[in-house]
């Protein structure tokens, strides 16, 4: 048996590689898919045959195997039928079959039952009803396999099975988050994959309505056109899944970023100057997503229409749409071709009306069908362009309808260069949707702060928003404020041209239309100043509010970048980084209201408040002297008062420690601990407490490095670690006690590891990039650093600053999904000398490497 395995293994193994060979010179999947089964249905047959199985019995194919479709690497899935129970003898000779399948090299996934059985295990597994549904005959008794059919066929509740099949898919859909537009997306489980399009063929097959695209059209359920686009879009769904089974060598439906350059290339896309070969190939498989996304809505609901028929009651809308059971239904089927602005129409009445939940199929397909006719005089009639701001302008519904309109292709059609960057990639580390899903995403985040029952969520955004006039400018400049990545250059700039046209063409106001381009011009540059710049700096601010002017401005802007950020990826917003944004509005809009920027105003502001909160504590008046005498004026317009006030408190009676003094908290804005640290000043204390935080595993966010008039350093960190919520008590007494003990400790600095960088930086890594130039005072120098992030990135940084003796000052850190863009302002020595300055930057480069 052993010899026959081996032989039946080479003879298999040659001819699925023939096969693969001559589907690699002519591409056709079909033809591929249909070679690979026979190939293991004739090494199944001589297995069966040489087992000697009793001629009762059979070997049937099942699931994607006995649908015929055989891809390189899939299981093989077959049902042993038998008569009856088996006895030890035939369970034996079975027993020897599954395990000579093994050893010709097959993925074997089997069941041995009989008929009654096989009727039990349907009636409780969905998956096993579908199973049978596409079972095949391999060898054994026809007749015994034949009456297998008649029983599920007799079985079969095809209202059921389409409920049943119509729930997976809905929960398939949200294990993907429901949308086609995953970066990664499973060519054959994601929305809009090979499994949505089976989906159709099962529930079809059970309601005995056909089993292809054709026998579909030949129903009336589709169109011939519709069935030739499922057919394109199910082959070249195919042929990319044959393709990552070739390229990964084993059965891998994952478009994921490792294998999609390699993919793109066998389909011959190239890299251009602006755009990745694997964006090309993704954006196909996106728009070819969406198509199937699309369709497979239509199809579903005429299954269904046709499997729970219900009495229809037009009720009329208007000339042009009907209202029939919730759904909006065309009058004629040549509504949108006689009356185009129907087609923007329909968006408005599914926002404006809640009891419309949708459209019939009959809607969507001639939405479908029409949206050709969007051309340069559909944009230019006055009525459609009113039509696309009363959307716009609606008090509900708006993100509901733009993703309805770019789903069907409308909002592209009606926005152009929106078209051109729909299922486009965003390699850039933090952004983790495509460029038209992360814009959608952003009106979204912008309208839920102007919804009541959201409000909960970000109060001071939506307390902002309830008192901006016409708030819905903002969605204007959220649908343009990156429509012109991927174009190459500066797609701020590009943006704001294509943002101002539209504004004119839509005869927006002069002072309406400045805003918008305003803020697609500065989209990015409130948040760069926030995380990038010092916001004790006065100067800072000063500029900053000159740029924005007035309230109005400053607010649009703060409203567009809390949605900006908050639309690139769940991990990428954070307190933290709300509270930057938060103080810089604050600050900004003091000095737009006629508050000069006064670093003594500010002073005594700040040490008024934290004196008010010391004496909430009982302490008496003169507590805080001691200690306020050695520190600057630097030191109070960097910490917020509250933190003023607990460092105080902490040191009360350990103003000369001769030890560390390690006091932590939960951070008051929410999220994270602060750690105090306070001791004697030395060079390398700011990478020893690094090298804790690291080895711990530890985020630091934020570093505020202050050294008082009589030579003791006050740090204060703030970090961050998933489990703090859960045990938070133990971790800040665990860090108060470790970290005490390593600074008391003389122990030598621990080598930095070079830690390994995530899957996604490993396929798209950037370049590290070192930028040290003295600021604009002269007084310290700006060290701003950039690379892929990994676990020990900032001890790195730091012990190479300390064996430099350079001197910390402050620390932003900014993480941006997997990459981090620090700043640090530094001073020392070294930095006075050109060739010390290049040797510094050229270990810093080295040490940003991995």
């Amino acid at each position: 048996m052993i010899s026959l395995a081996l032989a039946l293994k080479e003879q298999l193994k040659a001819k699925q590689l023939a096969a693969i060979a001559l589907f690699q010179a002519d591409g056709k999947p079909d033809n591929l898919l249909a070679s690979l089964r026979k190939n293991v249905d004739a090494a199944l047959t001589e297995a069966w045959l040489r087992c000697d199985l009793p001629a009762s019995a059979a070997l049937v194919a099942v699931g994607g195997y006995g649908r015929g479709e055989l891809f390189p690497h899939s299981d093989v899935d077959v049902l042993i039928l038998l008569e009856s129970a088996p006895g030890p003898a035939l369970q034996e000779k079975l027993e020897a079959l599954v395990q000579t399948l093994w050893d010709i090299g097959l993925e074997i996934g089997h069941s041995i039952r009989t008929i009654p059985e096989c009727l039990s295990e349907s009636a409780a597994d969905i998956t096993v009803q579908t199973s049978l549904l596409e079972a095949r005959m391999v060898t054994g008794n026809r007749k015994l396999f034949r009456f297998l059919q008649e029983r599920c066929s007799a079985a079969m509740d095809p209202q059921a099975f389409f409920e049943a099949k119509t729930l997976e898919l809905h929960q398939r859909h949200a294990k993907y988050d429901d949308t086609p537009y995953s970066l990664e997306p499973n060519c054959k489980e994601s929305p809009g994959g090979l499994r949505d399009l089976q989906v159709i063929l099962w529930v079809a097959k059970a309601a005995g309505l056909g089993d292809s695209w054709r026998k579909l059209a030949q129903r009336g359920l589709i169109t011939s056109t519709e069935a030739r686009q499922l057919l394109q879009k199910e082959r070249a769904f195919k042929v990319i899944r044959i393709r990552l089974h070739i390229l990964t060598h084993r059965r891998e439906d994952r478009l994921v970023f490792d294998v999609q350059t390699a993919i793109a290339e066998t389909f011959d896309f190239k890299t251009t100057e602006t755009r990745r070969a694997s964006e090309y190939l993704m954006q196909r498989y996106y728009w070819a997503a969406k198509a199937v996304t699309q369709l497979n809505v239509i199809l579903l609901q005429n299954i269904g229409a046709q499997l729970f028929p219900m009495p229809t009651v037009a009720v009329p809308i208007n000339p042009r749409f009907n209202d029939i059971n919730g759904l909006i239904e065309i009058t004629h089927e040549d509504t949108f071709s006689t009356t185009p602005s129907a087609m923007l129409e329909v968006f408005l009445l599914l926002a404006r009306d809640t009891a419309l939940k949708g459209m019939t199929a009959r809607t969507m397909r001639a939405l479908w069908h029409a949206r050709l006719k969007i051309d340069a005089a559909f944009r230019r009639d006055p009525i459609n362009r009113e039509l696309f701001l009363d959307i716009l302008r609606s008090p509900q519904g708006i993100t509901h309808a733009l993703r309805n309109m770019n789903q069907t292709s409308i909002l592209g059609r009606y926005l152009p260069n929106f078209r051109r960057i729909v299922g486009q990639m965003q390699h850039d580390l933090f952004h983790v949707y495509t460029v038209d899903q992360h814009i959608l995403m952003v009106v979204r985040n912008v309208r839920r702060f102007t919804m009541p029952e959201h409000s909960h969520e970000y109060p001071f955004c939506s307390q902002l928003i309830a008192n901006f006039p016409r708030s819905w400018l903002l969605y204007v400049a959220a649908l343009f404020h990156d429509i012109a990545k991927g174009r190459g250059g500066d797609h701020s700039k590009l943006g704001m041209v294509d943002a101002e046209k539209f504004c004119r063409e839509h005869g927006l106001s002069h002072e309406d239309t400045e805003l918008i381009v305003f803020l697609v011009e500065h989209h990015l540059t409130m948040s760069q100043t926030a995380q990038k710049q010092d916001l004790s700096d006065l100067d800072v601010i000063q500029s900053f509010a000159g740029l924005v002017r007035d309230e109005r401005h400053l607010t649009a802007l703060y409203l567009l970048t809390v949605s900006d950020i908050r639309g690139t990826s769940p991990k990428v917003w954070n307190a933290w980084k709300g509270k930057l944004l938060e103080d810089l509005y604050r600050i900004t809009l003091r000095v737009l209201g006629g508050e000069a920027p006064s670093a003594d105003r500010e002073l005594i502001n700040r040490q008024q408040a934290a004196l008010a909160t010391l004496r909430l504590y009982g302490l008496p008046a003169d507590v805080h002297e001691q200690l306020w005498r050695q520190l600057d004026v630097a030191y109070f317009l960097r910490h917020d008062a509250s933190d003023i006030a607990w460092q105080t408190r902490s040191l009360i009676g350990r103003f000369d420690s001769p030890t560390p003094v390690v006091k932590c908290r939960l951070a008051t804005i929410g999220e994270g601990l602060q750690v105090t640290v306070y001791l004697k000043d030395q060079p390398d204390l700011f990478a020893r407490i690094c090298s804790y935080f690291d080895q711990k595993n530890f985020s630091i966010l934020d570093a505020k490095i202050h050294t008082t008039r009589h030579g003791y350093a006050l740090d204060t960190f703030l970090v961050t670690e998933p489990n703090f919520a859960n045990n938070y008590r133990d971790i800040i007494s665990l860090i108060e006690h470790e970290l005490t003990q390593l600074l008391t400790s003389a122990e030598p600095l621990p080598e930095p590891k070079r830690g390994r960088l995530s899957r996604l930086s490993r396929t798209f890594p950037i370049t590290p990039t070192v930028d040290l130039r003295a600021d604009e005072r002269g007084q310290y120098y700006l060290l701003t650093v950039s690379a892929n992030d990994r676990n020990g990135l900032l001890y790195a940084i730091a012990s190479v600053l300390a064996k430099y003796r350079i001197s910390l000052h402050t620390a932003k850190i900014l993480t941006l999904g997997e990459r981090v863009e620090d700043v640090f302002l530094v001073d020392g020595p070294t930095l006075n000398n050109a060739r010390s300055q290049i040797q510094l930057e050229t270990d810093l480069l080295d040490a940003l490497r991995v």
